[in-house]
């Protein structure tokens, strides 16, 4: 069967379109083609009707190549046929030359544009914070870096990671806010190669960060990035201070060494679990925490008082009417909550709680004590502890042995997961070789099924400890948030089937889930990202307070504590906070804020407030508690 001639039209088209195939030559040629069929008839055009045009049909076409050649800036020369062509020639030339001139600039300018757009130029600042690496901490240490900048002129942090610079400035602009005086500066590249981390500066850097990932060589990469560092300065240059964050105790001591003697390194899991089992003792613990770390509101700052030389530090605790006094560094070493007897020597520096650096003045408060009103009677007695630990992940281990540390004859940790039971029978072994007595047991379950809670008597246990499992590879960050919404949700159906609130502790990763989470307002949510995050900021600021923060979050030192507030002071009766400092130190402790539950916990605070002045006065009742600086 014979096939169907195809039409002009389209054969046209496809000689047209084979033609365009042949390169940028035949595109060239189509085009000036066309120009000249749109010009030369229009020229024609205007000669034809110009009344004043010559009478001669030479002179009229000589005109027409006149109009066509000022038109296309191609020559207009008239006369003999080698000069028209010398004409068009020599327009040609200067056609090509202005073209190419043009085509140079322009690419070259591209060029420029899309470096800036890449990030790959270097940062000319003095004395600006450098953040290596990106994590969900890297929006917790901008923030907090732009709030401690708030009150400095000419303040930068310099952001760089193998991620695109526009990504980095919106993802920035989104979670941060605006800057405000702080200047935000992205860089793109691989944080590993000295020669991209020259382009931060880091040889004038004020201080250099570097941030953990959630990944399987996380650590290894820490390492390889404080490596790359040290390589990146120049041969007489120092290394800059150095705070950084690693997951494994493993890697600490390599992290250690690579960061220099300036160095501060974190172990961000042994931080979150310490956190987590503080906050499962006593709940509304990291509502204190979250105070203490966030630049928004009141942090510890070291301060020097000579007029405070030869006396004794318990007369300290009452010589602030703003701030709150919780310790001294003396020789570099800190020392919390000392013995109230111990002499302040001229060099020694003081650790207070205070709204700012400059907000710490003397004021004698011992006037403002009302010895009346302090309880007299003893601490009620610590007793045995049952703790219910539903899911496991990689900081369960660190958790059981906290729990362990300070475990109350008869104390018992129950864990409900579906992991292998040899996994949590090592911890089980080690528990029985340290001799603590802490008994733990393994239900074998899915914490997301509400039939596996059902079978637990949740409401017998003293706090409930919620965690993600780690994520995947290949899995998003925060995926095991997910899981842990699911088990919350199904612990809330539990409290209004019985009307009993649980005393519940929640790790999340991503801070956005907070707002999702079926928990109280006032619930203990630890997000652990965000608390390495909040504290490298601090430490970024002044590293000396990490020795501070390492006793103050330790299990065996002194730590944050919450007391009944009738241990301190007789409930129902009105007095000033001075009265609860003066009965703190009685006790050998040092008093910094309380919680109130008189009404709903509302509020960013609910309920807590730190670093109260001393002259404050308030009804204290018999739910409310203390904020103390002491041991367990």
């Amino acid at each position: 069967m014979a096939q169907p001639r195809a039409r002009f039209g389209d054969r046209a088209r496809y000689w047209f379109d084979s033609t365009l195939t042949r390169g940028a030559s035949a595109l060239v040629g189509w085009m000036a083609l066309l120009c000249l069929a749109v010009v030369v008839p229009a020229s024609a055009v205007l000669v034809w009707t110009d009344p004043d045009a010559p009478a001669s049909l030479t002179d009229r076409f000589a005109q027409v190549w006149r109009l066509t050649g000022e038109t296309l800036r191609l020559g207009g020369s008239t006369g003999t046929p080698l000069r028209a062509t010398l004409s068009l020639l020599l327009a040609l030339v200067a056609l090509l030359y202005v073209s190419t001139l043009v085509g140079l600039i322009t690419t070259a300018l591209t060029e420029r544009l899309t470096a800036l757009r890449r990030g790959r130029s270097t940062v000319l600042e003095q004395g600006h914070a450098v953040v290596l690496g990106w994590s969900e901490q890297v929006f917790t240490v901008v923030g907090e870096l732009v709030a401690a900048n708030a009150n400095q002129r000419r303040a930068a942090v310099a952001v760089l990671a193998d991620r695109d610079k526009t990504a980095m400035e919106e993802a920035l602009s989104t979670k941060v806010g605006p800057g405000g005086r702080t200047r935000l500066i992205c860089r793109s590249g691989p944080t590993t190669d000295p020669a991209v981390i020259g382009l931060t500066s880091p040889e004038t850097a004020g201080v250099v960060l570097v941030m953990p990932h959630d990944e399987p060589d996380a650590d290894a990469e820490v390492v390889k990035t404080l490596l790359a560092l040290r390589a990146a300065l120049p041969g007489d240059a120092a290394l800059p201070p150095v705070v950084a964050a690693v997951r494994d105790d493993r890697y600490r001591l390599a992290a250690r060494l690579a960061a220099g003697p300036g160095g501060v390194i974190l172990e961000s899991d042994t931080v979150t679990a310490r956190l987590i089992v503080q906050a499962a003792r006593r709940p509304g613990l990291s509502l204190v925490h979250r105070e203490l770390l966030d630049f928004a509101g009141d942090e510890f700052y070291l301060i020097a008082e000579p007029a405070l030389a030869g006396r004794p530090f318990g007369d300290a605790l009452l010589s602030y009417p703003t701030s709150s006094v919780v310790g001294m560094v003396r020789s570099g070493t800190p020392l919390l909550n000392p013995p109230e007897q111990t002499p302040l020597a001229p060099d020694d520096l003081l650790v207070v709680i205070s709204r700012d650096d400059d907000t710490a003045w003397l004021g004698d408060c011992a006037e403002l004590v009302e010895k009346g009103a302090m309880a007299s009677g003893p601490p009620a007695p610590a007793r045995a502890e049952r703790v219910l630990l539903l899911g496991w992940n990689r900081r369960a281990p660190l958790m059981i042995d906290q729990l362990r540390r300070r475990a109350r004859p008869g104390s018992s940790v129950d864990v409900v997961a579906d992991e292998d039971e040899a996994t949590v029978r090592q911890v089980d072994e080690a528990d029985a070789h340290g001799g603590t007595g802490l008994a733990l047991t393994l239900h074998h379950g899915d914490v997301t099924r509400p039939e596996t809670l059902r079978r637990l008597d949740i409401h017998s246990y003293d706090s409930v400890i919620v965690l993600g499992r780690d994520p995947a590879p290949g899995q998003p960050p925060d995926d095991p948030d997910n899981r842990t919404l699911v088990t919350l949700l199904l612990l809330r159906q539990l409290e209004e089937a019985t009307g009993r609130e649980l005393p519940v502790v929640t790790e999340l990763i991503d801070d956005r889930n907070r707002a999702l989470a079926p928990i109280s307002p006032g619930a203990d949510v630890i997000i652990s990202g965000k608390l390495v995050g909040l504290l490298m900021a601090q430490i970024s600021q002044n590293r000396h307070l990490a020795a501070v923060f390492e006793e103050l979050f330790s299990a065996d030192g002194t730590g944050v504590r919450l007391r009944p507030a009738a241990d301190y002071v007789l409930p129902g009766c009105e007095t000033s906070f001075a009265t609860v400092v003066a009965a703190a130190r009685r006790r050998g402790e040092c008093a910094i804020g309380y919680r109130s539950h008189d009404g709903p916990p509302t509020g960013p605070g609910h309920g807590v407030r730190v670093n109260p002045p001393k002259a404050e006065r308030r009804r204290w009742t018999a739910t409310d508690e203390v904020v103390v600086i002491g041991e367990d």
